[in-house]
């Protein structure tokens, strides 16, 4: 289970939005780079990059910050935020962004999901982010009519990196993550899912461990890292203690 510190650029500058709501916004870190080379250094085996920018316009404000964040650090990166078309997204694959991101696109033309991640398999991400089980696009400025789990199965075909389940109700409150919801999400899809949205202690952090069996690979963590409500380097040690334990209880079972 892989534990995906978030930066979220607005401005460039590193924030949270609450609840996905742009009035309610909360400035973490003016130097977004130095961010990244923090989450680095703390054991991060990858980084979790949102344009907030342009998921909202489309436009790539922040290039600039997104490169030199690029150049400052050697984990992968996974990036979403207004990449709209295919050139786009070889623009980032480009400048050495190891998965792109696709959301409100998925939506909006699904024909350019499928032929992009048919070009860059395990390459592709599509972030499913969802109010009241209804998938919303324009960086969640508007409701679709489709569901989180209709749109994970017409993604069933394709070899995607991962789906990123965000339930925005639960995003930014650190009041923990809509388990049922992200259960559902993975027993739609036959692509790996990661969790995003909600996680405000290393409780929150272990429950969804605990569902690493039915498809949930990975965890972004954005505003409980930022607070201090969890530790990034005392996370990892946790939930890479609780994989030994769990290893070691069933070579039990089998010795039983």
């Amino acid at each position: 289970m892989e534990i995906i510190p978030a930066i979220d650029l607005l401005n460039g500058k590193c924030v949270r939005l609450n609840q996905g709501n742009y009035n309610q916004v909360t400035k973490f870190n003016s130097d977004p780079v130095k961010q990244a080379q923090d989450w680095e250094s703390q054991g991060a085996k990858r980084l979790h990059l949102v344009d907030l920018d342009g998921a909202r316009t489309g436009e790539p404000i922040n290039d600039r910050t997104i490169k030199e964040i690029k150049k400052s650090i050697t984990i992968p990166i996974q990036l979403g935020g207004g990449i709209r078309s295919i050139n786009r997204a070889k623009e980032l694959f480009g400048i050495g962004i190891d998965r792109v991101i696709l959301g409100t696109i998925a939506i909006e033309n699904l024909k350019l999901v499928k032929d992009l991640s048919r070009e860059y398999p395990k390459r592709v991400a599509v972030g499913i982010d969802a109010k009241e089980g209804m998938v919303a696009t324009r960086g969640w400025l508007k409701q679709s009519e489709i569901s989180s789990l209709h749109l994970a199965k017409q993604l069933n075909d394709l070899e995607l990196a991962a789906i990123i389940s965000t339930d925005i109700a639960t995003d930014g409150t650190l009041e923990g993550p809509n388990l049922k919801a992200l259960r559902e999400v993975a027993e739609a899809s036959i692509n790996p899912v990661i969790a995003s949205g909600g996680v405000g202690s290393i409780s929150d952090l272990i429950s969804l461990a605990d569902l690493e069996n039915e498809g949930i690979e990975g965890i972004i963590v954005g505003r409980a890292l930022y607070d201090g409500s969890i530790d990034l380097k005392e996370a990892i040690l946790t939930l890479k203690n609780l994989l030994i334990q769990d290893s070691l209880n069933d070579k039990d079972k089998f010795l039983v």
